[in-house]
């Protein structure tokens, strides 16, 4: 699991901010949004502009160099936060793998090539690297005799040392830098606003109405989308080669995305995520409900939220601030280069009965 992430010099964040998930506050209700003493799901807020996008793009930079996972074609434009842009990027990442808690931290310059990396598990340093040189724990892999590190030193750039370790190593299945890999490799960021674009999970892109077709999953994704949003829809029973949905209206067969509203087809894109969400450890979701009723980003919450992975969110719908939903703890405010829970921005005691919604809007939370 994600315990701490932190960035600086990223795009909007000139300074370090600090999202720490290991702190959870002793709330009795909702149990289930904490795992192993990690804070499991959560919902960020903010004002338009404060960084929610960004703070989930820069969560999923590791992806990048630990996985092959789908990158974003256009990710390292506007990398390097403007007002500083010889400075390196630089990453910090902690991370929970059963009684393991690997920190791993490195920085990247504006073309995305690492710069410096550095591996830590149960504060014991594993590896360090810099530009010219590489320091390696000798017990941690043994393997590695001298003549590999010097030729490690005379290259040491623009690689990550733990893919070196991870392709060139025979490891144990329940390694960390495997679990590390294995994360990497299951993370998901998504959104659907006017272009839909996802990170990782996937190799390839997907149309997913014929992923639905080719899947004989027509009527589950009927039956879903009369669950969560109370439409009903009644699809044709697709031709061998069909590739797009079509439904019957007193026997007239209509293209689905002629007459699917915007939110509609925004469902549908999270019914082929969900569907894939079982491979998933970790889940960001960008402006989920930009297009939801306000019943149905409540609806769809609920299912997320009943995954086993880790499932955060970026939304304005301060509806969804109620503790019918989440803790206050698992309730993230975003602004000013600062991400804290509600519990953490107000000395009022936070409890069951309260409307956090109002406090709110009443401006009880500072940051």
């Amino acid at each position: 699991m994600l315990a701490k992430f932190s960035v600086k010099n990223y795009r909007g964040f000139p300074k370090e901010i600090i999202w720490d998930l290991s702190k959870p506050s002793n709330y009795e209700f909702h149990p289930e949004a904490i795992k192993n003493g990690i804070i499991k799901n959560g919902i960020i807020y903010g004002p338009n502009g404060s960084g929610k996008t960004n703070l989930g793009l820069a969560l999923f930079d590791v992806v990048n160099h630990l996985s092959q996972k789908w990158k974003k074609p256009d990710y390292y434009g506007n990398y390097v936060y403007a007002g500083h842009p010889l400075e390196p990027v630089e990453f910090k990442y902690v991370f929970r793998f059963d009684t393991k808690t690997v920190d791993y931290t490195y920085s990247k310059d504006s073309y995305g090539d690492i710069k410096t990396e550095s591996l830590t598990v149960n504060r014991k340093i594993v590896f360090q690297r810099d530009l010219v040189q590489v320091k390696l724990d000798k017990k941690a892999f043994p393997s590695i005799n001298e003549k590999a590190i010097e030729n490690l030193n005379v290259h040491a750039n623009n690689f990550s040392f733990v893919n070196f370790l991870l392709t060139s190593m025979p490891l144990p299945k329940d390694h960390y830098l495997l679990q590390l890999q294995q994360f990497a490799n299951s993370m998901l960021w998504f959104r659907c606003l006017n272009v839909t674009e996802f990170i990782g999970l996937e190799t390839n892109g997907t149309i997913i109405d014929e992923y639905i077709i080719r899947n004989n999953l027509v009527k589950d994704f009927e039956t879903f989308l009369k669950e969560t949003s109370g439409q009903v829809f009644v699809f044709d029973t697709p031709n061998p080669n069909d590739k797009r949905l079509y439904c019957l209206f007193e026997g007239n067969r209509v293209s689905f995305h002629s007459i699917a509203s915007t939110g509609t087809e925004s469902l549908e894109l999270l019914y082929y995520w969900l569907s894939k969400m079982n491979q998933t450890q970790f889940v960001f979701i960008d402006e989920f409900d930009a297009f939801y009723h306000y019943k149905l980003s409540f609806a769809v919450c609920k299912r997320l939220f009943n995954l086993d992975s880790q499932v955060f969110l970026s939304s304005h719908n301060t509806s969804l601030m109620t503790n019918d939903l989440l803790r206050p703890d698992c309730n993230f405010i975003l602004n000013n280069n600062k991400i804290k829970p509600l519990c953490d921005c107000t000395d009022k005691e936070l409890r069951w009965g309260h409307s956090i919604e109002k406090l709110y809007r009443g401006g009880t939370f500072n940051i």
